[in-house]
């Protein structure tokens, strides 16, 4: 039994979410609305509501549908940050999540919303910016050997348009028979019957899409990609 005497500790939820504008990383600020830290830009946040939230996933969905208006198909939790130094309200833990979603689907940037390169961060509050960069790390690492890139892609893409999100997530280019034998061997692609796109030279190029059974999941390799084959 806690000891009545005992202080609360603060529990919230922050999402990193994620995108590609102008083939560089972004991520999803937004400006506070309160203390502390009014005014500041922050990631996606909030608490956990112990009489609705069913899980840490469930309050992480929740923030960012709240806050965003956005549903993403792939939520997964990063890590937690915890400690008595990170939020000045007292003793705290953070269950951060992270997720990755086509520009086209956020919302107008507004007041409160702001799209902001991943290299060129402002000063975050709390310890949102360590929280960024773990985020960043994660999604690196797992793009080598999953198919966790495809959702910074639209509904539907060529494979050189497919290629080109893998390479702006890991900073260096791939080998086209590489990244191809890899896609074939993620088995997350299917080409939509009839649909093309112009490509270089006026060369039509087949149209794809995620499987129904990656898109809410991901395909994973046992070798990674060698993304330093140019």
């Amino acid at each position: 039994m806690p000891r009545p005497d005992a202080e609360t500790i603060i529990c919230t939820v922050d999402v990193v979410l994620l995108t590609l504008r102008q083939d560089q990383l972004h991520v999803v600020l937004l400006k506070r609305d309160r203390e502390p830290f009014r005014n500041a830009l922050a990631l996606p946040g909030g608490y956990v509501h112990i009489d609705t939230d069913q899980s840490a996933s469930d309050a992480a969905a929740r923030v960012l549908l709240e806050k965003t208006g956005i549903v993403s198909p792939y939520l997964e939790q990063l890590a937690s940050f915890t400690g008595p130094g990170r939020d000045p309200r007292g003793w705290s833990v953070s269950i951060a999540y992270y997720a990755l979603v086509p520009e086209s689907i956020l919302p107008a940037q507004d007041e409160g919303i702001h799209v902001v390169p991943v290299n060129r961060l402002p000063s975050l509050p709390f310890d949102h910016k360590s929280i960024v960069e773990h985020a960043l790390d994660r999604v690196r690492s797992k793009s080598l050997y999953s198919s966790l890139p495809v959702y910074l892609c639209g509904e539907s893409f060529t494979l050189p348009q497919l290629q080109a999100v893998y390479e702006s997530v890991l900073g260096e280019p791939i080998n086209k028979v590489s990244f191809r034998r890899k896609v074939d061997e993620l088995g997350m692609l299917e080409a939509i019957e009839g649909e093309m796109q112009s490509g270089r030279a006026n060369r039509p190029a087949q149209l794809y899409r995620l499987r129904r059974e990656f898109r809410h999941s991901l395909s994973m390799l046992d070798r990674g990609l060698n993304s330093r084959m140019s």
